[in-house]
């Protein structure tokens, strides 16, 4: 077999079907094991006492209370904690975060957590640590993004520059023929996974087995094991089901690292899992934004200039900031465009990376400001759109790895229904007297991929192993990653066994950033590629084989064998069987191209299209139908792939109508820290919802061709909604989520019954 030869067969026998997940059964049954359900011998229940007030210090605590509470074992406070061979709030790198562990008396949000109760039972420690009582100096607290005052940082996001820019916005502005300015507002979001933060951990001597949700064992692993003072193969993380993350579980949090410290204090084991309401403090969310939007029109319709600035928050105490307007220089074609970010600092806990971060918010804002450009200039809103459809990235001028937006916008406009959409607002209604309006949205996000590793191992009865330390969050990975693994070796999906969610396994990199597939997948790739070579050279240089002197003749596996192209096969358990060996094993790594990343512009694209029923006297508003269009590369598994793109695209309307996490400005404190409170989309907030997948090859986005699918339902899917709510009622609302009560207020006709 020549070198380098892919051994992936040209019929891909399990790559593009849409196979049911393989870890359906389990989950429904409740046979998934997850974190929370670990049970070792001798095991402990900590809870955390989190802190009432968002600024000040702690001034007392009444452990003799706590402590006299029947069941309790232990309170650890600053005073006992086990030592830290770091300081957690040291800043080694943007991905590292700084934790509260602890370390001293000050409160820097609240919710922080001040002390950890351990007892016999979780009711034990749940009691000790309401009678602990902890008391407060308390310091005035901001919260208000636009109470503080604004800053310029380094970067935003993980590290990305804060502006960008390429022509002369001023000026193209100062000269168009038309010119459209808005400002828009996004809530704060908070994760809220369906499992919890959670940790179990037990300490063997120096050797620590911790069960938590992770979407990265590899850096859970490193990050705890520097903190412990520990060689990171002294720390053993387990984590094969993960009950959604979204972000929340990308890095690791302060109270997983609690819980870890708590079971070294008692020297037993420790569970330690997050109630709801805490899972709206120390473990991240979304930070609110203010935008602003300048477009410069030309009478032809095209975008002449586009800027997008940011305000943008995080905590007073670490540095992670929202990369909000860094979208809009990748979707529309313009003369001048920039993006520039400002930030302020709160007493709230620190942001962190969320579903589609900066590119949620951001889109929502520039649809929105795309759609009130097109109204000005009396345009359809799809026709604006591929009008000014940017065929090279407008902030780099780099080329397209690969780009079928004019593909999204026909198939979703096809199956919506698009055509015949009356350009004025409030032209349609429906036969119960609402409002009927269409919107769309351009769905944009990046093509991401980092490093990773696998090992294969292939039995001498032809059944392989595959072994990776991937994470399955709840989008079907350990269905894609096998389907992938079963091509790479030529083997029926039956045959191919996939090992993942444990530290001690090669690193597949984090489920993050719609990166999991391309990076997980591709390091398969190279293991699979480099065990059928082996193979190969074992069946070629074998006289009794089939194979032999093939040479430089293209091999390729499938169905359980190596084919040469003029028909010639041998089984792999026949090539093992007469080389005398048990199984083979190969490892496969692979990385991002750096030269095709920096010569091409790399992002899956599409085209959301929502229809919206609004009551004329109410502003209640229900979306009525969804229907998205998505390019995406290779689809490896289209169900699981559709599934994910729903997901998304449910996000991206909670987005523009529901979520909001609102603080108290008195107390700091997240007044609606539960999910009764915090308003998420369920079944009867959208009847019709359906992904399309639109076909696309990119040949240098990956080994695979994969771009992933994880998060770009939301970037369209938002704007498409308050798009459509514009054109049901001829009402702009741009504050999100838009409330009924600013809808209504600001409905046709409201002015007159105010003055009656």
């Amino acid at each position: 077999m020549a070198e380098g030869t892919a051994p992936i067969s040209p019929e891909g026998a399990a790559i593009g079907r849409p196979i049911a997940r393989d870890d359906g059964v389990a989950k429904v049954t409740g046979r998934a094991r997850y974190a929370a359900d670990c049970r070792p011998p001798g095991l402990l229940h900590a809870v955390i006492a989190p802190s009432r007030i968002a600024r000040g210090r702690v001034t007392a605590f009444d452990l003799d209370a706590a402590m006299a509470e029947p069941g309790v074992v232990a309170v650890m406070t600053p005073a006992n904690r086990p030592p830290l061979a770091e300081d957690p709030d040291a800043k080694t790198a943007p991905i590292v975060f700084r934790l509260d562990l602890l370390q001293d008396d000050r409160i820097r949000y609240a919710g922080q957590p001040v002390a950890v109760v351990i007892g016999e039972t979780l009711e034990a420690a749940e009691e000790g640590a309401f009678r602990l009582a902890p008391a407060y100096a308390a310091e005035p607290a901001l919260v208000d993004i636009d109470a503080a005052e604004p800053f310029v940082p380094e970067t935003v996001g993980l590290g990305a520059p804060v502006e960008r820019r390429r022509g002369d916005v001023e000026a193209a502005l100062a000269t168009a023929a038309h010119r459209v300015q808005r400002r828009y507002e996004t809530a704060a979001q908070v994760h809220n996974p369906l499992e919890p933060h959670a940790v179990v951990a037990v300490w063997e001597g120096d050797r620590l087995w911790v069960d938590t949700p992770s979407q990265n064992v590899a850096r859970a692993q490193r990050r705890i094991a520097g903190l412990l003072g520990l060689p990171p193969d002294h720390v053993h993380i387990r984590s094969p089901f993960v009950g959604g993350g979204f972000g929340a579980k990308a890095f690791p949090a302060g109270p997983q690292v609690l819980g870890i410290l708590a079971a070294r204090l008692v020297g037993r084991p420790v569970k330690l899992v997050l109630s709801r309401a805490q899972m709206f403090g120390a473990v991240g969310h979304r930070a609110p934004t203010r935008q602003t939007l300048r477009l410069g029109l030309a009478d032809d319709g095209t975008i002449a200039a586009l800027a997008h600035h940011a305000r943008v928050a995080s905590s007073r105490f670490d540095d992670f900031f929202e990369p909000a307007a860094a979208l809009s220089g990748g979707v529309y074609a313009a003369g001048a465009v920039e993006t520039t970010h400002e930030a302020v600092r709160l007493d709230i806990a620190t942001p962190v990376v969320m579903r589609g971060p900066g590119e949620a918010t951001g889109s929502l804002a520039l649809e929105c400001a795309i759609d009130e450009a097109a109204a000005e200039l009396g345009l359809d809103p799809l026709a604006f759109r591929r009008l000014n459809h940017a065929d090279t990235e407008p902030i780099s001028g780099r080329p397209f790895s690969s780009k079928a937006l004019r593909a999204c916008y026909d198939a979703g406009a096809a199956r919506f229904g698009w055509a015949g959409r009356p350009l004025a607002p409030r032209s349609l209604s429906d036969s119960d007297g609402r409002l009927v309006g269409l919107g769309i949205g351009t769905a944009v996000f990046p093509s991401m991929m980092f490093q990773a590793e696998a090992r294969a191992l292939l039995r001498a009865d032809g059944a392989a192993i595959v072994e990776l330390g991937a994470h399955e969050i709840g989008q079907g990975a350990a269905t894609a990653l096998r389907q992938i693994a079963a091509d790479a070796l030529g083997l029926p999906l039956s045959a191919v066994t996939l090992r993942t969610g444990a530290s001690d396994l090669p690193d597949a990199g984090g489920a993050a950033g719609s990166s999991h597939t391309a990076t997980a997948g591709s390091a398969i790739h190279a293991a699979g590629t480099a065990l059928v070579a082996r193979l190969a050279a074992l069946a070629t240089a074998d006289p009794a084989s089939p194979l032999h002197g093939a040479g430089n003749a293209v091999l390729f596996a499938a169905d359980g064998a190596l084919h040469a192209g003029d028909g010639r096969r041998d089984p792999h358990a026949a090539v093992l069987a007469r080389a005398g060996l048990g199984a083979i094993e190969a490892r496969g790594a692979a990385a991002p191209d750096r030269a095709a990343r920096a010569s091409h512009a790399m992002a899956a694209h599409g085209a959301v299209f929502a229809e919206v029923a609004v009551d004329p006297d109410l502003g209640a508003i229900r979306v009525t139908r969804l229907v998205g269009a998505f390019a995406a590369g290779r689809i490896v598994n289209p169900r699981l792939a559709r599934s994910q793109l729903v997901g998304g695209m449910i996000w991206g309307l909670s987005l523009a109508l529901h979520e909001a996490a609102q603080f108290d400005p008195a107390t700091g404190a997240i007044a609606n820290a539960d999910l009764g409170a915090y308003r998420i989309p369920v079944h009867a907030d959208l009847p019709f919802v359906e992904a399309l997948l639109v076909a696309e090859e990119d040949t240098l986005v990956n080994p695979l061709g994969v771009k992933g699918v994880g998060e770009i339902g939301i970037t369209g899917t938002a704007g498409a909604v308050a798009n459509a709510v514009w054109h049901a009622t001829g009402v702009r609302i741009r504050r999100f989520p838009i409330r009924i009560e600013d809808l209504a207020l600001a409905m046709p006709g409201r002015e007159k019954e105010d003055d009656a």
